[in-house]
């Protein structure tokens, strides 16, 4: 009985030999027969630092070296692939007696790249890659071929420094292919500049003149500064940037600075936006009143000098009028003999005008008057001989109207009967000669 049942056994198992040996010919004679240049799908079973293993069924798996992974250089074969991920591959070359299969991803993702670039040109498609690598004149980028950004089309503003891109995800549009160069060129600012212009004419729209904005200022110019108000640049001119006269922008702001702007004037069909600084803060002629009074001796600077008197300026953009008959003690025949532009002087107030904006200032009030050498002959009442004097008609058409005339335009000139008018002794110098007689 023992002799069946060990006869019985090695049957069962030259059966299961002979199944399984017909099985693996079965597999043998079903193994693809891979060639060289031939397209093949598989799967990601490891990724090493220099080269990834894929398995596409056969009967050993592949190698994909770092270089064949993409169009650009790569420092580690997990910047292009991971594990698990179904790619497609060409076979680069195999050697069955040595077990070597090497595979290329960059090579099929090259053509199919080519396959597409002319319809995302025509289409200007917006398509996103990341930064690969930081060259010198822009950026490259993997789009299945090598591709450029310049570095002038990569943003709306000047970029000094690139070297932060590195990994960002941009978004562009194919602005050039040439496939028997190899060269692709794209841009982000043309994206941008094309968002920048719609979302302008929405901002523009929703503004109002005399509206009160918050900005950042920008970037500085000879004619003024430039303002963002939120997505848009206004320009604040000189002029308007303070109460005070500016020399230039850099003297009152700088890039980066928060500021108050309020609106002017709107252009939208030039996309034009006139804004204002000095329009946000109080004049300067707004606490006038609370620090002067009429009697007060200040210190000033001279800004200008005319023919009838010196401009002083006693508070930022505050200018009062010393007419010439209140510069000194003495007859001077024009301000230059004792005054020069930017000279620091003691003045007095005579009168202050706040709805004229006007103020009259007198220097000769802040000295002592001279004492006459003893025995000098009286001077008449204009200060010279009695022989020299002109009639009184004569010398009030020559100097009073002509002083009149030039300064009724001025709005910083004050026509204050301390500044201007005739003194007692002058209407009555006449008068009182013939009682001397």
């Amino acid at each position: 009985m023992s002799e069946e049942v060990k006869v019985e056994d090695q049957s069962q198992e030259a059966q299961e030999t002979a199944v399984s040996q017909a099985e693996a010919e079965h597999a043998l004679n079903n193994v693809a027969v891979l060639k060289k240049g031939a397209t093949v799908k598989g799967k990601i079973v490891k990724v090493g630092a220099d080269q990834a293993f894929v398995d596409i069924g056969y009967k050993y798996d592949g190698v994909i070296p770092v270089r064949e992974l993409s169009s650009v250089s790569l420092n580690d074969a997990a910047q292009a692939v991971e594990l698990g991920q179904e790619v497609e591959l060409k076979i680069v070359s195999i050697n069955d007696a040595k077990e070597t299969l090497v595979l290329s991803k960059r090579v099929v993702d090259n053509e199919k790249a080519w396959e597409t670039l002319q319809g995302q040109l025509d289409s200007k498609e917006i398509i996103e890659a990341a930064v690969a690598e930081v060259v010198k004149g822009g950026l490259v980028v993997d789009i299945g071929v090598r591709g450029f950004v310049p570095a002038s089309m990569v943003e709306r503003q000047f970029v000094e420094d690139f070297s932060s891109y590195k990994g960002r995800t941009l978004r562009l549009r194919v602005k050039e292919i040439d496939r028997e160069k190899n060269k692709v060129i794209l841009s982000q600012k043309d994206i941008l500049d094309e968002e920048f212009e719609t979302n302008k004419k929405k901002i523009i729209e929703g503004l109002q003149v005399g509206q009160v904005l918050d900005g950042t200022v920008q970037r500085l110019t000879q004619f003024g500064a430039f303002v963002d108000i939120g997505g848009i640049d206004g320009l604040v001119h000189i002029s308007e940037l303070a109460w005070q006269h500016v020399e230039q922008a850099s003297d009152v702001v700088k890039e980066g600075d928060k500021v108050k702007v309020q609106i002017l004037k709107l252009d939208p069909s030039n996309d034009k936006i006139s804004l204002s600084i000095k329009a946000t803060q109080d004049g300067p002629w707004s606490n006038v009143e609370r620090d002067f009074k009429a009697g007060d001796i200040v210190t000033g600077t001279v800004k200008r000098l005319a023919a009838f008197g010196a401009f002083v300026e006693v508070a930022p953009g505050v200018e009062g009028l010393v007419h010439i008959s209140q510069i000194a003690h003495r007859h001077i025949g024009t301000p230059h003999e004792v005054l020069k532009e930017g000279q620091e002087v003691q003045v007095k107030i005579l009168e202050i005008n706040l709805a004229e904006k006007r103020v009259s200032l007198s220097i000769k009030d802040t000295e002592d008057a001279p004492e006459a050498p003893a025995g000098a002959a009286a001077p008449s009442s204009a200060g010279k001989p009695e022989r020299e004097r002109q009639p009184r008609g004569d010398r009030d058409r020559g100097n009073s109207a002509s002083h009149q005339k030039e300064i009724a335009g001025n709005e910083n000139v004050s026509l204050s009967n301390q500044g201007l008018s005739m003194t007692l002794g002058e209407r009555f110098g006449d008068k009182l000669a013939k009682f001397k007689k």
